[in-house]
């Protein structure tokens, strides 16, 4: 029988209400578990529960976190099959792409999973994500970083939460589910990335360099707002560019910003706006003007997948220029090249 560790952040999945809301409740998950039939079918894999403590509204979650989850993974990687990481939906995006380039050398599954409706309630989401997540990992071998939700098996690095009050909660807008939950579980195998070598050990990234930013270009902005969010100690920051990576082309005074930020050091990413689609600096002389201000291209990837990519490079105590080269490199399936 296969064995699944699974780690319990919190999220909806396992909260209780009490007289101030909904708020995650320790043992009450593992409780609502036991109590499920369907967990002592033969078919159901051996499962030890990991209850992180405190339990946390993923709201909560700060890089501080993913270390934790990274490492309680690789202390647990030699007596598991497979990991599930319960967490809640609000920053999942976030942390699925940040483990996905922490976790080197990952040669298991990982799915991160959760839901939009505590397993208490009578109709929820949350039985299907589980049971189906807990089958994913010990039955299919797709040894990435994933996101199981509504019966898709998304990259952790191309997800995002697209709905807050639907149960098909997350995307994947640049990638196809890499595995689709119906009748039967079927694998897109041609896009599952396998590592070069199965007998390499994990190797876990510690070090998250908090210094980095989004920001969110629009029409009107002034150059003394985005100064201010240039400012040191800034080493990073994801662009939020109009359309295929455009911005303001004729305003000088913030393009001067733009330069004088790239001039001291600060890793400028422009990902679009759109919830689909490539950023092309070089399509419209918009783009031009942010690629001549030092701005480079994100192409495809998600804000989650930038934003915590440059985290983990700066991480490594890598200079900016490797940063940037190193940034439009495909490292875990996060942009298409």
């Amino acid at each position: 029988m296969k064995s699944i560790y699974v780690a319990h952040t919190g999220g909806t999945i396992g909260m209780k209400q009490d007289a101030q809301g909904w708020s995650p409740a320790p043992g009450y998950l593992q409780e609502q578990m036991n109590a499920l039939a369907a967990m002592r079918s033969p078919q159901m894999p051996h499962y030890t529960v990991d209850e992180f403590d405190p339990l946390l509204d993923s709201s909560n979650m700060t890089p501080r976190e993913w270390v934790r989850i990274a490492q309680a993974i690789a202390r647990n990687y030699d007596q598991y099959d497979g990991f599930v990481v319960l967490h809640g939906t609000d920053t999942m995006s976030y942390t699925a792409s940040a483990l996905a380039f922490m976790l080197e050398n990952l040669g298991k599954p990982v799915i991160l999973t959760g839901s939009q409706v505590p397993l208490c309630r009578p109709r929820n989401d949350a039985y299907e994500n589980l049971i189906t997540s807990l089958l994913l990992a010990a039955n299919f071998d797709v040894p990435e970083v994933t996101l199981f939700f509504n019966n898709a098996l998304f990259r952790g690095c191309r997800s995002v939460k697209a709905n807050s009050s639907a149960f098909t909660a997350f995307a994947s807008p640049n990638c196809a589910p890499l595995a689709t939950a119906g009748v039967e579980i079927h694998l897109n195998s041609h896009l599952i990335r396998f590592p070069e070598e199965r007998s390499s050990a994990l190797c876990v990234q510690e070090t998250m360099d908090p210094h980095m930013g989004v920001l969110w270009l629009f029409p009107g902005m002034t150059s003394e707002f985005v100064a201010n969010c240039l400012r040191p100690p800034l080493k990073g920051v994801v662009l939020k560019a109009f359309g295929t990576g455009n911005g303001p082309a004729k305003d000088e005074a913030f393009l001067a910003v733009l330069r004088d930020a790239a001039a001291s050091g600060v890793v400028m990413v422009a990902c679009t706006q759109s919830l689909a689609g490539n950023v092309d600096l070089h399509r419209y002389a918009t783009g031009e003007a942010l690629a001549a201000a030092g701005v480079i291209g994100g192409g495809d990837m998600t804000t989650e997948a930038a934003l915590t990519k440059l985290s983990y490079l700066f991480g490594q105590g890598l200079s900016p220029a490797s940063v940037k080269a190193r940034m439009t490199e495909n490292l875990r399936g996060e942009l298409t090249v």
